[in-house]
């Protein structure tokens, strides 16, 4: 039986060049391989409503869209692409609008731990990315996958995405990180040294944080480098299995401290009851 590779692309475009960057990575899989597409814009994915329903019981959100069936074929499958065009600096909407129905991850834990999952950020201009890369490298953390390389690719005309001879090298080492952990694509900057990241913010006093998985500590030039020392946060949610657990439990506790605080809570929030106009929907 062969394996599935998920390809997920966040463009609205039809043939794309995210869509056609994750058919390239594809078709250099080798035979075995079937590839399985979801398009994020043309999903019905309702936003959260923050009703903590997927933490407890079944663990199932109660809305009614696409979002489980996309969960579902995440975690049936073997591998998975994912490729956001990058719009006014950052990933296309449609890719955070299912990363905030992320709560949901936690009723698939065992499926979707450690599945080798690579990321494209597809960007217009040269330079002009943003946090693109971190987005889609977030993507593939954030559903659990163990992410084997990551890449910005520029190409802004339909199909642009699959000239040049730097393009195609990028997909080859794509496909062989799937293929190989071995072959996992590094950074050739300085990395966060818990995760491997290569997007911080930098702070007062030389402190850092890493903006990937959170990490914080401080930097220096070593070398004639620059150089990151880093400690996990008090919320590592993907370094290890045991901290995913351990995270949706911490989060279920706060039913608990919410029923403890609640009359406090609602004396606070009582004066802003009522207060400005709302712009209404249409619809």
């Amino acid at each position: 039986m062969g394996k599935t590779l998920l390809g997920i692309s966040a463009s609205p475009r039809k043939l794309g060049n995210c869509e056609l960057f994750i058919k390239d990575i594809f078709r250099r899989m080798g035979e075995g391989w079937e590839l399985r597409m979801a398009r994020l814009p043309e999903l019905d994915i309702k936003p959260c409503r923050a009703c903590y329903q997927c933490l407890f019981d079944q663990m199932k959100c109660p809305r009614e869209d696409d979002f489980l069936p996309v969960i579902g074929a995440l975690a049936q499958a073997d591998a998975y692409v994912v490729a956001a065009p990058v719009y006014l600096l950052s990933a296309n909407s449609s890719l955070k609008a299912l990363l905030d129905r992320g709560l949901q991850f936690y009723a698939f834990v065992d499926q979707l731990w450690g599945k080798p999952g690579v990321a494209v950020a597809m960007a217009g201009i040269d330079g002009m990315e943003g946090s693109g890369k971190r987005d889609v490298e977030s993507f593939v953390k954030l559903t659990l996958g163990d992410l084997r390389g990551s890449a910005v690719v520029y190409g802004a005309l339909p199909g642009e995405s699959l000239l040049g001879e730097q393009n195609s090298e990028i997909a080859k080492q794509l496909a062989g990180a799937l293929l190989d952990p071995a072959m996992r694509l590094k950074p050739a900057g300085p990395v966060c040294p818990i995760c491997g990241g290569d997007t911080f913010r930098f702070m007062a006093d030389g402190r850092a944080r890493c903006m990937l998985c959170s990490g914080s500590g401080f930097w220096q030039f070593e070398n004639q480098s620059l150089a990151f020392h880093m400690e996990p946060g008090d919320h590592p949610l993907f370094l290890g299995k045991d901290e995913v657990i351990g995270h949706a439990q911490w989060l279920r506790g706060m039913k608990a401290r919410f029923l403890e605080k609640r009359q406090e809570l609602k004396a606070v929030v009582k004066p802003y009851v009522g207060m400005g106009t709302f712009i209404e929907s249409k619809k």
